[in-house]
């Protein structure tokens, strides 16, 4: 009988994070364990469904004539996304992100808050940090040096939710082609082989 090594520690569990946003062409902040500092701006809560992490990829295959099998796959498209859900709808970064504005306009006069959606707004891409936690101890880190929410769900009002803004964040290449930046924690275990 053939014997299976196991560690339980490198089982990860998602159980708690963090989500910040900064202008484009903030660096990302190192050091997942460390908190942030301005510019990077806290999105506060976010609902227990954690962070969605998105692959969307297509691909063309290439079967030569009296083949019944691909001799060649292109990938011919690939997107990644994040997911997220904010509950802290009156913290202004998360409303100028909703609404697609510069948290300088949402600075209120006598305690009153006023903006205008557009009907025609304009690309709003912003740096981007992740942070995934299992326990206190940190797990993963992702930077986006270049993401933009491309869909935002329907917000509802009523006695029983918690109004919330529930977004998807897609990542776009940076000057070096690269969309999402990978910080993971590598388990400490005799039994760890890398692979």
């Amino acid at each position: 009988m053939v014997q299976i090594t196991r560690a339980a520690d490198l089982l990860g569990i998602g159980a708690n994070g963090g989500a910040w946003v900064a202008p484009l062409g903030t660096t990302s902040p190192g050091d997942p364990e460390i908190q942030p500092l301005a510019p990077w701006a806290p999105l506060g809560a976010i609902s227990d469904d954690g962070l969605v992490q998105g692959f969307d990829e297509d691909s063309e295959s290439f079967t030569p004539w009296g083949f019944t099998a691909p001799i060649r796959t292109t990938i011919t498209s690939s997107l990644r996304t994040f997911s997220l859900t904010a509950w802290e709808t009156a913290r202004t970064t998360v409303q100028s992100l909703q609404y697609r504005l510069d948290v300088a306009d949402l600075q209120p006069t006598a305690g009153l808050t006023t903006y205008a959606e557009t009907a025609s707004p304009a690309p709003d891409r912003r740096a981007w940090w992740f942070v995934v936690l299992d326990g206190d101890n940190f797990q993963r880190g992702f930077y986006v040096p270049q993401g933009e929410i491309t869909e935002r769900s329907d917000v509802t009002n009523k006695q029983d939710e918690a109004i919330a803004y529930e977004w998807t964040i897609t990542a776009y290449p940076d000057e070096a082609g690269n969309t999402v930046y990978h910080f993971d924690r590598v388990p400490e275990t005799s039994d760890y082989t890398g692979s």
